[in-house]
């Protein structure tokens, strides 16, 4: 199979003229074409250009709108509540982090919710965009089952990824966490079964809740939990966060993320930003510096994100990397962008 090479610039303009031919306004996927460029920057092959393609059949199918204006509620000085209206997750975040940002500063604490919404792809982008501003963050967003309760065997909750960022100094990220509540993504185990190769013990269950090293096995039946029970648990919480919380639909009432099943998917992301200054004492810089410090004088110890950050570094320089066929699908729909309209 022959591999297409695109500089970041050429891939943002390859991103978004693809979402806007699909039929979305330009400007309502300016973060979301910011978001995979910077996923595929940071080597996570899986999660950025080869979503792109289920958006792009989403806008299609009408499964997504693409041209709703999301609506930002004022809900308190510290709490908000945004409304995507079965648009995508990220103008809706967007536009509810420029009401976020300023009253976390102002008031040390703020909240936003998000419901009606769509998948939020790399949830660490989000978290990150905040920890840059000088926040603390908080993320939580929902998806369609794929984790059994500990000791089930029928999937209730999503993957359910959280984030949490830390800011350093001069608009830096000390360190990003960003982990889902199964021991690997499920887009790992869809591609292994695209691609008819085995996966690791450890990462899928069959339907009757045995291990297994068969993809298509592992679909049909439960993704692993990350560390057992305690897995499940985080995928609780975050489920809590982003349909009960959030007042978004859980993940047994959702559409499917990939299948054009005609039903908008409609989850919910949460999230929490935290000024350092007003808890802290000033003491908050020089704290995380310490801490980060004690684990990098371990020899071949590093710190949560460093390698997505190296990864940035390196792939800005020689080029993103997509197969020929999803290059070709995507320029599919590219070819169909024009002017957008109000």
């Amino acid at each position: 199979m022959i591999d297409v090479v695109l500089k970041p610039k050429a891939a943002r303009k390859l991103v978004l003229d693809a979402l806007v031919g699909a039929g979305a306004r330009r400007e309502n996927v300016e973060f979301l074409a910011e978001a995979i460029v910077d996923t595929e920057l940071s080597g996570l092959a899986g999660h950025g250009f080869y979503w792109l393609q289920f958006y792009c059949a989403h806008l299609r199918s009408g499964k997504v709108d693409g041209k709703i204006r999301p609506v930002i509620k004022r809900l308190s000085p510290v709490a908000f509540r945004a409304d995507a209206g079965h648009g995508f997750a990220h103008p809706a975040i967007e536009k509810g982090f420029a009401k976020l940002i300023p009253a976390a500063r102002k008031f040390g604490i703020a909240g936003l919710s998000v419901h009606n919404s769509y998948n939020a792809a790399t949830l660490g982008f989000h978290t990150g965009f905040l920890a840059r501003h000088g926040l603390v963050a908080f993320g939580f967003t929902n998806s369609t089952p794929a984790i059994a309760p500990f000791g089930g065997k029928t999937p209730v909750i999503g993957t359910n990824p959280l984030s949490f960022a830390v800011p350093a100094p001069k608009g830096k990220i000390a360190f990003l966490i960003d982990q889902s509540s199964s021991a690997v993504a499920w887009t790992a185990v869809k591609r292994a079964a695209e691609e008819n190769r085995a996966i690791p013990l450890g990462w899928a269950l069959d339907s009757d809740g045995h291990p297994t090293t068969d993809p298509q096995r592992g679909l049909q039946g439960s993704m692993s939990p990350s560390g057992g029970y305690k897995g499940f648990g985080q995928g609780l919480i975050v489920e809590v966060m982003c349909a009960a919380m959030s007042g978004a639909l859980l993940g047994t009432e959702m559409g499917s993320f990939t299948d054009n099943d005609g039903r908008a998917i409609d989850c919910g992301q949460f999230f929490i930003a935290l000024d350092p200054a007003t808890f802290s004492g000033g003491m908050f810089d020089k704290q995380v510096k310490k801490l980060s410090k004690s684990i990098l004088a371990q020899n071949g110890a590093r710190l949560p994100n460093a390698r997505r950050e190296t990864s940035k570094k390196h792939l800005a320089k020689v080029g993103l990397t997509l197969s020929e066929d999803l290059h070709d699908v995507i320029r599919g729909y590219a070819t169909n962008s024009r002017s957008e309209t109000s």
